[in-house]
């Protein structure tokens, strides 16, 4: 045999090795990826709660704008960003750069980490990862205007039709193929319901396990004199059909409405609003949770992929009337014997108005207590646990294929017999 020449069925030295056993020995390095930062929604709380989880992890996001008084809700956390980072107004209008955003997303190194999370909604599931990367996403929903919301996106974005539109649509019909494309990257999915799951499989056929998104709930519930009003409290932006509940007090002439938000849709709704309708605009968290304890019910009347809101109303005692689409029909219990909430099927200003006569009569079966039992399955401390099992639970799966992968297969006779051994 040629000096040098390695006996078959012996296993090549992998370059990995080293890695492996730094990996057997030495706390893995963790990186996090986030879409983008620029205000503080709910996908952003699930990322805070992420960093606590993993208070070492770098922290890398296509671009990042926040206040340092923002950053405060992500543990103060500073960022590593993309090119799209100098690039103009685009914290403002982040949307003409959706084109680039894939291409910015996969210039993140991240080869020096051995663990990579990503919390995406867009493109932060496609970062670029090794073979002995493990790369788990968080995934809120597959890219909403390059899938199934896309018809809605377009008509709400005045590009249904035209040569803006035909342009719109081509981009989106490229997002799409690459979103698909980037799919097989990931090693393991996490989807915030089971909603999304169904829609991870339709759009990437890959299965999902479910963990709600962190919701702060108190530990124990402070009974409180619920007053004279409903509720409602969201963005005012199109898609959150807040214009249809304040339609349906319209027909509701003696109930009262407060609706707590602001957005590009507050004037238009101003002009709607009734006399028996309140607009705050935007109120801090404090004062929103104060309004949700002592409302008679909150109302959501948006298809969210989860929908954190009805969440946080039930924290404080507080039952949901809601649309019967998305994530809320995992979060709010419609049947007996301890019901937390009533479902309208569809998002129509008359059907709201017969609901909340139906709840009105029937008040007394939506015990405070009830609904803030119901909240505790989705309170930090739980999506903490869930998320930290998840990640030990498939690192050890894929050091385990690492460790099969490298250890020198056993001599077999063959090459037994090529070395001249009996």
């Amino acid at each position: 045999m040629d000096v040098g020449q390695r006996p078959y069925g012996v296993a090549e030295p992998a370059l990995g090795c080293a890695r492996y056993r730094a990996r057997e020995t030495l706390p893995p390095r963790i990186a996090i990826v986030h879409d983008w930062l620029y205000i503080l929604g709910g996908a952003e709380k699930v990322l805070a709660a992420m960093l606590e989880c993993y208070p070492e992890a770098d922290l890398f996001c296509v671009f990042d704008t926040l206040s340092d008084g923002e950053r405060t809700s992500l543990s103060g956390k500073q960022s590593r960003s993309s090119f799209l980072q100098r690039m103009p107004g685009i914290a403002r209008n982040h949307r003409l750069y959706l084109p680039l955003m894939p291409l910015a997303i996969e210039q993140l190194d991240l080869s020096g980490y051995d663990l990579i999370l990503s919390s995406s909604y867009a493109v932060a599931k496609g970062v670029l990862t090794g073979p002995d990367q493990l790369h788990l996403s968080y995934v809120h929903s597959p890219m909403r205007y390059a899938w199934d919301l896309q018809h809605q996106y377009l008509l709400e974005s005045g590009l249904s039709r035209g040569l803006k539109g035909s342009i719109a649509r081509i981009i989106l019909q490229r997002m799409r193929i690459w979103d698909t494309r980037t799919a097989n990257g990931v090693d393991a999915y996490i989807a915030n319901s089971a909603f999304i799951s169904r829609r991870i499989k339709k759009a990437y056929g890959r299965d999902a396990e479910v963990i709600y998104p962190p919701v702060s709930v108190p530990p124990d519930l402070v009974p409180r004199q619920k007053e004279d009003f409903f509720l409602t409290a969201s963005r005012l932006v199109p898609y959150k059909n807040i214009h249809v509940i304040i339609e349906a007090f319209r027909h509701l002439p003696t109930e009262q409405l407060i609706v707590v938000g602001d957005g590009p849709e507050a004037a238009r709704l101003h002009k709607l609003a009734g006399p028996n309708v309140t607009m705050t605009g935007f109120l801090p968290d404090t004062q929103l949770r104060a309004l949700m304890s002592a409302a008679r019910a909150f109302i959501f009347a948006a298809e969210e992929d989860f929908g954190i809101t009805p969440v946080e109303a039930q924290a404080e005692g507080t039952p949901v009337i809601a649309l019967a689409r998305g994530g809320v029909q995992e979060s709010v219990i419609g049947g007996d014997p301890e019901p937390t909430g009533l479902f309208f099927a569809v998002a129509d200003a008359i059907e709201i108005a017969d609901t909340l006569k139906i709840f009105i009569d029937r008040e007394a079966d939506f015990r405070p207590e009830h609904c803030h039992a119901n909240a505790l399955r989705f309170s930090v401390d739980q999506f903490k646990r869930n998320l930290t099992n998840f990640v030990d639970r498939k690192q050890k799966e894929f050091n385990k294929c690492l460790a099969v992968n490298r250890t020198p297969s056993i001599i077999s006779p063959l090459s037994r017999a090529a070395r001249g051994q009996s």
